[in-house]
């Protein structure tokens, strides 16, 4: 464990001194995870388990979020704050913070009653389901922080895929349909590149030119995030014909540059 990790443990045991409020619940060379409970939102008890990965904090956490008080979607509500927040937060000790974050959160969409409706199974059944989606990205200035920034979205958010770099610039993606739609999300609100000026910027520009469930095939062939080139749309066509998502390819041709 890196000694930011075992100095912000030692912090936040300090912090969060109630009875039953912190816990050291695992350490080793994988890294280690504490759990936070904690009266937030105006509602019930909310548990908070954050493991830090031996990167950490050049590496964000992972969180997971339970309550008796808070619903399943509500907790996956608040976790995808916390995501965000850290994807965000520069590479420096957050718990904390994410934790102050939650103080500011909006209610609306984690306190008892709040919900608007209840998904129906079969969307539900579709959110566990695999999917692909091909992000188009208009330029990459700042390459080390943005490719850095997407390896680190991708892993965050349990997805697999591809950064193909070229005259198209493209973002394959495999996950689950919630967690693609959070890393979109990802792009267009925090400042991942820099403008022709140099000045910080978000994504606004991104298209998302194809979200469709992954093929079988895909499934096995796409692991990790790699990132690679391609120069010509032959070198592209193959590329996608490699994980077997030729006809995914087929169906964003049209969209590409020649």
């Amino acid at each position: 464990m890196s000694e930011a990790a075992l100095e912000e443990v030692s912090v936040l045991s300090s912090i969060y001194c109630g009875d039953g409020e912190f816990e050291l619940l695992h350490q080793s060379a994988d890294g280690v995870t504490v759990q936070i409970t904690s009266s937030v939102l105006g509602g019930g008890g909310v548990t908070l388990l954050f493991h830090l990965p031996p990167s950490y904090p050049l590496c964000p956490p992972d969180v997971s979020v339970s309550s008796t008080a808070l619903s399943r979607t509500q907790c996956q509500s608040i976790r995808r704050h916390l995501l965000h927040q850290a994807a965000s937060l520069p590479p420096e000790a957050m718990v904390h913070q994410l934790m102050e974050s939650l103080q500011s959160f909006d209610v609306s969409e984690a306190l008892p009653g709040s919900e608007s409706k209840v998904k129906p199974d079969q969307d539900q059944d579709q959110d566990q389901d695999l999917w692909v989606s091909v992000l188009s990205l208009d330029h990459i200035r700042s390459r080390n922080r943005y490719v850095s920034l997407l390896e680190r979205w991708s892993k965050q958010l349990q997805l697999s895929g591809r950064l193909i770099l070229g005259r198209n610039i493209l973002v394959l993606l495999q996950g689950n349909k919630a967690n693609i739609k959070e890393f979109c999300c990802l792009l267009k609100t925090v400042k991942v590149d820099v403008d022709s000026s140099g000045r910080k910027c978000k994504e606004k520009l991104m298209k998302v030119l194809i979200e469709t469930p992954s093929p079988a095939a895909a499934q096995s062939s796409l692991q990790g995030f790699v990132v690679g080139e391609c120069s010509s749309l032959s070198q592209l066509r193959a590329a996608f014909e490699e994980v077997h998502l030729g006809e995914v390819y087929r169906d964003i041709q049209p969209s590409l540059r020649d």
